[in-house]
């Protein structure tokens, strides 16, 4: 097997790179893995040239404080702790900031935000005045604000607030068009001549091609697709009533109920309610046309009541057969589990459709206790996780009933 230090033709070995004299051609796979695993791979892969020493001096000003680094006896170039003396001084947050933005490209930049504020919680970020000026508003920014808005001097608010109105812009341009195209009109079984991916009709396409089925190739040829058309809506009135857990780890959909309300909000035959809780419950209904101002009342944290948010809910509820209650939640009930399930059943049987959402946001990645959740559809609620399009449309069929 041959070993790095027997193939110097490939990999240099520790002292000046291949763009310092070796008069070697940069190899940038072994430049890329020593960004990746760094310091500890240079006798493998040589030292970073100088167009990736700034990186590597920015990823280790970030990953060389991650404890696992210390347990497993590696220590990055970076993470030595600074001492006193003539040496350079040690990198603000600021400066960091600025490097990367200058030196990594944008989805890199999201993510190196997201790891400083959510895994190594750098709350500088969103609490200090010279940073929030700097940075590039992010949902994961906004998040780390929420988090923290309660650190913040009057000063720090009114600078993190840009962030707030700057992500809430890009999601209402990007969730209002997809949310409000639901209710432009449910599917019949009349056909379209309007080609729309939508509105496809699957099972009337195959039959209506069968004629052109090649056995040999198992293929179907579509010489004519068919598409349902869609009937206005009678504009009878009906409720939708977000019920949102304000715990922590449900920023994301926090942030996304609020939004979703606010596309919602006014369109004909449906009534919104926003209502936030951890073990108090907050009505914002109110504030659903200003997801910004909204969003800067959220506390995040604390512990869930989820059966005092369902009962409340309940106690909103106008008609219970024209009523959609939203549950957002991870379903660890820190209150009456019982209680919880009884107050859910209770819905249902009147007639009210629950969905329980262990999550509200573009990814639809859920994380929450089975448990609770299998109790609950048990009872007749409707369990998973949808983007805020996928709401909209379960709402829209709802309402075409």
């Amino acid at each position: 097997m041959t070993t790095p230090e027997q193939a110097p033709d490939r990999v240099p070995g520790p002292g000046p790179g291949p763009e310092e004299g070796s008069g070697m051609a940069p190899d940038a796979g072994l430049e890329r893995w020593r960004l990746v695993l760094g310091a500890a791979a240079e006798r493998h892969t040589g030292q970073p040239g100088p167009a990736d020493a700034g990186r590597d001096a920015a990823l280790d000003w970030l990953y060389g404080r991650d404890p696992d680094l210390t347990r497993r006896g590696m220590r990055r170039s970076g993470s030595t702790p600074r001492t006193g003396g003539d040496g350079p001084s040690a990198v603000t947050a600021v400066d960091w900031l600025d490097d990367i933005h200058r030196l990594f490209p944008k989805e890199t930049v999201e993510r190196l935000e997201r790891d400083a504020v959510e895994k190594y919680g750098i709350q500088e970020i969103v609490t200090d005045p010279a940073v929030l000026e700097r940075v590039e508003p992010s949902q994961t920014l906004l998040r780390a604000v929420l988090r923290t808005r309660h650190l913040m001097n009057p000063q720090v608010l009114r600078l993190a607030r840009r962030i707030v109105e700057s992500v809430v812009r890009q999601l209402m341009a990007r969730l209002q068009p997809e949310i409000r195209r639901a209710f432009h009109g449910t599917r019949s079984r009349r056909p379209s001549r309007v080609p729309l991916a939508r509105d496809f009709d699957f099972r009337q396409t195959v039959k209506a091609n069968l004629a052109h089925y090649q056995p040999d190739e198992r293929r179907l040829l579509i010489e004519r697709a068919h598409f349902h058309s869609r009937t206005r809506r009678h504009v009878t009135q009906w409720q939708l009533i977000l019920l949102v857990d304000q715990s922590g780890s449900m920023a994301g959909s926090v942030i996304h109920s609020a939004v979703t309300a606010a596309c919602l909000w006014g369109l004909p035959g449906l009534k919104t309610h926003l209502v936030a809780f951890d073990t108090q419950v907050v009505d914002l209904t109110s504030d659903v046309t200003d997801p910004v101002e909204l969003l800067m009342r959220v506390q995040l944290g604390g512990g869930t009541d989820i059966a005092r948010a369902v009962e409340y809910g309940a106690g909103l509820v106008e008609n219970p057969r024209r009523t959609v209650v939203a549950l957002i939640t991870d379903f660890y009930e820190g209150g009456d589990p019982y209680r919880l399930v009884r107050a859910v059943r209770g819905l249902v049987e009147q007639g009210s459709t629950v969905l329980g959402l262990a999550a509200l946001d573009e990814d639809a990645d859920p994380d929450y206790d089975r448990v609770t959740a299998g109790k609950l559809a048990a009872a007749g609620a409707h369990i998973g996780a949808m983007t805020p399009g996928r709401l909209a449309e379960f709402v829209a069929e709802r309402l075409g009933r």
